[in-house]
């Protein structure tokens, strides 16, 4: 998880977004067809959504793995018939990346790529490892040589040192020793390797496009190259595809399935199922719930743009109140547009978000967005109403409040800078300036979710977010807090 960025007053001004959750990575891998690269370009492209700065795509020919890996969007890098074409092979795995570990630099963008004595073996993961930077110090005491900054380097190594004796042995060796959240998808020479997390944290579906498997962070990477949902790969399952077929391996102890809340919230793409849910319906249903726990008297609803229309369409549904887009949105500024002065920078929030006036003037608006995390952008957004003439603001979230940090793949800052863990309703209430302000309750999340409400099958997802309740050890962050000693640690890798 990053925490190196220091929000100002001046520089939380920039942009409306950013005070946004930081979406997590992207991965994609098709086995057995002469468009491997290109149908993986698209897949990613799909995905941009959970990852802008960096996209990588890696092939096999059955002689020679092919890399590209390149700073910036998908469309910007492999949009061109050049770079498709010198990705030649049958197979391909690709990623598109937010980093939470490591910096913005070409030598983290995956898949990464190492020679071992199997053969070559290229890795691209979503989510985060708890113990990585644990594992990490081992191995470089060890005389490991780190060619990165990534989480997903660690992996490389641990299957590298590996004694079992065949490589999906190896492999699975290697899992057993990382805590924490991820999908992976790798490839060798011979099979492309899928692989979940015990919980379940990070989702991964399996597709099939004309015989050819595919494996995909969401359901929306194989609508656009046209493949068939097949399933969702399991927690704690690791699929095989190779010239002899196709194996699943549940090398893990069972444990209940805790996906991310987060996947429905905000993260997934609304057109996408994530574990068997339409994400647009839940996100709907989060804001009829919401309606139902709090609507105030008010004459128009207005959503946060775009993650917080379909929560404003269900608030619509449910409380008679007519939808209207009282915020326009621009989709085509940079994503690094620098204002020089304070006074351009605050011109600037406009860039990005107007004011639909004619429809928020002398009315009562509630606000829609899916989450507050800082509270940067709520601040923004309500002044913006009120100088386009609200007569009063009321702010609604589709979610409980952000009060504990992510270590799974979410880039949430420390608990010091969310809102939700410093203030409580009334002081956020007030930091935001809005007349009003209520958020989802956890029984309203869970039952928009379709989940049945009793408190002995609570969590069914990790929402430690807003609960504290996290799913898995944290070892990286207790060792950092003080709370377990370096000799614990080793300890505890010894027990492993």
């Amino acid at each position: 998880m990053r925490d190196d960025v220091v929000y100002t007053p001046e520089t939380q001004c920039d942009d409306l977004n950013a005070d946004r959750l930081r979406e997590e990575c992207g991965v994609f891998g098709i086995w057995d067809h002469r468009d491997a690269a290109a149908l993986t370009a698209l897949g990613l492209h799909a995905l941009q959504h959970r990852g802008q700065e960096a996209a990588g795509i890696v092939t096999f020919d059955g002689e020679r793995f092919h890399s590209e890996r390149r700073l910036g969007l998908v469309g910007d890098n492999f949009s061109t018939a050049d770079v498709i074409n010198r990705l030649v092979g049958s197979a391909a795995i690709g990623h598109c990346r937010y980093s939470t570990t490591g910096e913005t630099i070409l030598r983290n963008v995956q898949p990464l790529f190492a020679e071992l004595a199997a053969g070559g073996l290229a890795v691209c993961h979503n989510g985060n490892l708890t113990n990585g930077l644990k594992l990490r110090r081992d191995l470089i005491r060890d005389g490991a040589i780190m060619q990165s900054t990534s989480d997903t380097e660690v992996v490389l190594h641990l299957v590298a040192r590996s004694l079992k004796p065949t490589f999906i042995d190896r492999f699975i060796d290697g899992l057993k020793q990382i805590e924490g959240a991820y999908a992976l998808v790798a490839m060798t020479e011979n099979m492309l390797i899928g692989a979940r997390d015990p919980l379940g944290i990070r989702p991964l579906v399996l597709g099939d496009l004309n015989g050819s498997p595919v494996l995909a962070s969401e359901t929306c990477a194989l609508d656009i190259i046209g493949a068939r949902y097949v399933r969702d790969v399991e927690n704690g399952e690791v699929i095989i595809f190779s010239s002899e077929g196709i194996s699943s391996l549940k090398p893990f102890p069972v444990q209940k399935l805790r996906p991310c809340i987060f996947e429905y919230i905000y993260f997934a793409r609304p057109d996408s199922m994530v574990g068997g849910k339409y994400v647009y319906d839940v996100r709907k249903a989060m804001g009829r719930e919401l309606a139902i726990e709090s609507t105030p008297d008010a004459d128009v609803i207005v959503a946060v743009p775009d993650s917080g229309v379909p929560a404003a369409i269900g608030f619509s549904q449910q409380s008679g109140i007519p939808f209207e887009l009282g915020i326009i949105r621009n989709h085509y500024v940079g994503r690094t547009f620098i204002e020089p002065t304070q006074q351009i920078r605050q011109l600037g929030v406009k860039l990005k978000h107007s004011a639909n006036r004619s429809q928020v003037a002398g009315k009562r608006v509630v606000l829609i967005d899916d989450s507050l995390v800082r509270g940067t952008t709520s601040v923004k957004i309500v002044q913006m109403m009120r100088d386009a003439g609200a007569r009063e603001v009321h702010f609604r979230l589709a979610c409980p409040p952000i009060r504990h940090s992510d270590y799974y793949g979410i880039d949430t800052p420390d608990r010091g800078k969310l809102l939700g863990a410093n203030y409580d309703l009334d002081g956020m209430c007030r930091y935001i300036g809005a007349d009003s302000l209520a958020f989802l309750s956890i029984t309203g999340l869970y039952r928009a979710m379709g989940e049945e409400v009793r408190d002995d099958l609570h969590p069914q997802f990790a929402d430690h977010c807003f609960t504290g309740d996290y799913p898995t050890p944290l070892t990286d962050v207790e060792a950092a807090r003080g709370k377990i000693s370096p000799r614990k640690l080793s300890l505890i890798a010894e027990s492993r």
